[in-house]
């Protein structure tokens, strides 16, 4: 599938523009401190259902950079941040990062059976290879968290749930060990943090990357709406698909008779209404704010 609805990426003076994905555009810094890293700029875009749509989300870039930065801080682990200090055309909502070997692996770690894993489970009663008692509902919490690989996708396309035996294929047994051992352990510390703020994290997406000398490295985003499932603690109720802390509101208004929208027809979605703009920008909002304890 081409990348759809990608608008082209604004020049930014002293950087080449490399890549533009869903969300975010990546720029090789050219000149200064900092020339040869990575200026990755997150947009307003939002996607669903494999499209960019064309309506974008007020300050979603930023919300996603802070959130992200305020997460590194508190993981305590290798990450690709460098500097924060931009140029002023994307001032809040970019990072100069390092230029990492990406593995060509999306690291899922779920706590909770929801989603493609669900589907997953009530195909075959496992999720990427790993059993799964019977019983399980969606929402459910699982006994312990798990790995769910899946390979990365071109833009457009989706990623496809893998076995762990897959990613040993893609990246060699001892990278695998490390990336699962990695993203368990990631999942684990900030499931505990955002429980005591009242927030279930159900699974998150981690990517990984490799420096010169082979040190792991925790790069991408991290732990947002954009790449994790958000719940409240309060409203969590097995059975049901649980109130999220993300662009639920989209895809829902996306697959209502209002948006007069035929998902099946290959069309590039219609432009959201300015309530569901504005309802999904106060979830993007309220998530920031109820983790961070911080005012946007």
């Amino acid at each position: 599938m081409p990348e759809l609805n990608i608008p082209e990426a604004t020049p930014i003076p002293g950087t080449t523009h490399l890549h533009s994905g869903k969300v975010r555009d990546l720029h090789r810094v050219d000149v200064g401190v900092h020339a040869g890293n990575l200026l990755m700029v997150a947009s307003d875009r939002i996607s669903a259902f494999d499209f960019v749509l064309g309506s974008t989300i007020p300050d979603k870039g930023e919300i996603l950079t802070r959130m992200s930065l305020w997460w590194f801080d508190q993981l305590g682990v290798e990450n690709h941040i460098v500097s924060t200090d931009v140029p002023p055309e994307v001032a809040g909502r970019a990072v100069i990062c390092e230029s990492l070997q990406m593995f060509p692996v999306e690291c899922v770690a779920r706590g909770y059976l929801t989603g493609s894993g669900l589907v997953d489970y009530r195909v075959g009663g496992a999720v990427c290879g790993v059993e799964l008692p019977a019983g399980l509902e969606d929402g459910s919490r699982l006994a312990r968290p798990i790995f769910t690989p899946a390979t990365k996708a071109a833009v457009g396309d989706h990623d496809e749930n893998v076995s762990y035996d897959g990613v040993v294929a893609e990246v060699g047994a001892e990278v695998a060990a490390s990336l699962r051992e990695v993203t368990l352990d990631i999942y684990r510390h900030a499931e505990e943090i955002a429980r005591e703020r009242g927030i279930i994290l159900a699974d998150t997406k981690l990517e990984f990357g490799a420096r010169p000398d082979a040190t792991l490295v925790l790069a991408d985003e991290v732990l947002t709406p954009d790449s994790s499932r958000f719940w409240s603690l309060d409203d969590w109720q097995p059975g049901r698909t649980q109130p999220s802390y993300d662009k639920q509101i989209v895809r829902n208004w996306l697959l209502s008779a209002e948006s007069g929208w035929d998902r099946s027809s290959g069309e590039v979605p219609p432009a959201l209404p300015d309530e569901v703009i504005a309802l999904t920008r106060a979830k993007y909002v309220e998530a920031y704010e109820t983790l961070t304890g911080e005012a946007f």
